[in-house]
């Protein structure tokens, strides 16, 4: 039997690996991005605000604890894996525990949610960052802080994270964002920072909305200035818009055309606009129309993908305006993606649970929210599903656009995500396969850091 020539082989496979790897230079285009608000904290978790921010409506006063009608968020956390918990002034849950919340300025907290990002396979972060906090100085200190903590904590569970600007009531963005962004190195030259081919990825969401009382500025000229500077900068730009950004009607404002096709990538805003299954499946021909635009500009596409929306706790009824469906509202939209062969999306939100678009893990029933305070719970539809449903359905979305899973093309739409977690797997059910952790290592190789592994097997094996 002939020798094998191991060097030649372990050369072979590396000269594999280092092809794949270059080519797969995008953390954004052909994944799934994820929007996280980042944005909780309470007086007594050492915060620069010293209040419970996004937890309650009273914001002039921090120090009042979320209670019955003062609760801002619509659906109550999962708080079961939290080690830091601050107690409200609600009463206990159905099952007796205390009602308490999580702070992201705990490093903890921002743990966990990454953790679970990294269990169910959600690889690109898109961290919010908003303007109209930057001239209030705690409220920009609590931002810097958690940008740190979400920092250290994509490094150590392997995630990407890219800044996303909000420009809701942000007056002076066209001169304040570029030197804002020069200041957050912290996250910009972090090695788990998104690139799309070697570039720096960032979005800006709000250009071009114009809807009646709306807070977005109208702004085209200075739109397009900062579009110009990010790219001489060498920056990948997405942009956040109205889904009427092609047509350039309803809310879009006309004068944002030439700012819609000067970007990178276009993210079309989507949550709010249809409330059903039926207008869900209309919306796809809306985003085919996108895609062949998009095509003919030589631009990306990511669509926005939401599970449902409710925010009556917040704003008065209906409760449960936009139903979930117990995945299904959210299925369907990826299957809108799945047969318009669009690959990259942008799921709204990790954890926006005030607008009830968080896929982060939710009380499950009554037994997991407070019993004197309305909260949406995830069986609200008639369903039993477990608190990370959403966050397992979201994995299955991604490889349903990869195809490496199929689904009727037919009604009711159901999402093939058990609605309960495997009793054998109960953490995750979810993974692409037992070699998703090689795979997520790989995801961090550059060509060098290969090199350099695989010189050090070499000299091992005494090859």
């Amino acid at each position: 039997m002939a020798r094998v020539d191991w060097k030649s082989f372990v050369l072979t496979v590396l000269i594999v690996l280092v092809g794949q790897t270059v080519a797969q230079t995008s953390d954004v285009v052909g994944k799934m991005s994820i929007g996280y608000q980042g944005w909780f904290a309470t007086p007594f978790d050492g915060s620069p605000r010293k209040s419970w921010v996004h937890w309650t409506i009273n914001a002039g006063n921090g120090s009042i604890p979320p209670s019955p009608g003062n609760c801002k968020f619509e659906v109550y956390p999962d708080m079961r894996e939290y080690t830091q918990r601050y107690q409200t002034g609600l009463a206990s849950l159905g099952n007796g525990q205390p009602a308490n919340l999580f702070s992201s300025w705990d490093q903890s907290t921002v743990n966990i949610h990454f953790s679970w990002m990294q269990t169910y396979g959600i690889e690109t972060v898109s961290f919010q960052r908003f303007g109209s906090d930057l001239k209030f100085p705690l409220a920009r200190d609590q931002m810097n802080g958690v940008a740190g903590n979400v920092q250290r904590a994509a490094e150590r569970y392997g995630r990407k994270v890219f800044i996303q600007y909000d420009l809701s009531n942000w007056a002076n963005f066209s001169t304040e964002l570029i030197p804002d962004l020069n200041t957050m190195t912290i996250l910009t030259a972090s090695p788990a920072y998104a690139r799309h081919n070697g570039k720096r990825v960032i979005c800006v969401w709000g250009m071009g909305f114009g809807e009646p009382g709306g807070n977005r500025p109208n702004n085209p000229t200075g739109s397009l200035n900062v579009i110009n500077q990010l790219k001489s900068m060498g920056y990948y730009i997405i942009i956040g818009v109205p889904y009427t950004w092609r047509t350039n009607d309803g809310i879009s404002l006309p004068a944002y055309a030439p700012v819609y096709r000067a970007t990178n990538m276009i993210q079309p805003w989507s949550v709010g606009t249809f409330n059903s299954i039926p207008t869900a499946l209309a919306y796809k021909s809306r985003e085919q129309g996108d895609v062949q635009e998009c095509n003919r500009l030589g631009i990306d596409y990511q669509p926005v993908i939401w599970p449902g929306f409710a925010w009556s706790n917040w704003n008065g009824p209906p409760r449960n305006a936009i139903p979930r469906l117990n995945g299904t509202f959210m299925w369907r939209q990826f299957m809108n993606c799945q047969e318009s062969n669009i690959t990259s999306v942008f799921v709204a939100m990790f954890d926006e649970y005030d607008e009830g678009t968080a896929i982060a893990k939710a009380a499950e029933d009554a037994s997991m929210i407070p019993t004197n305070q309305y909260f949406l719970p995830l069986n609200a539809d008639g369903g039993n599903l477990s608190s990370d449903f959403y966050l397992r359905l979201v994995g299955d979305g991604m490889k349903l656009l990869r195809k490496q899973i199929t689904t009727s093309p037919n009604p009711p739409y159901t999402p093939p995500t058990p609605q309960r977690t495997s009793p054998n797997n109960p953490a995750n059910n979810n993974r692409a396969d037992r070699f998703q952790p090689f795979i997520d290592m790989m995801d961090q190789m550059t060509p060098s850091r290969l090199m350099s592994l695989f010189s050090t097997w070499l000299t091992m094996l005494g090859l």
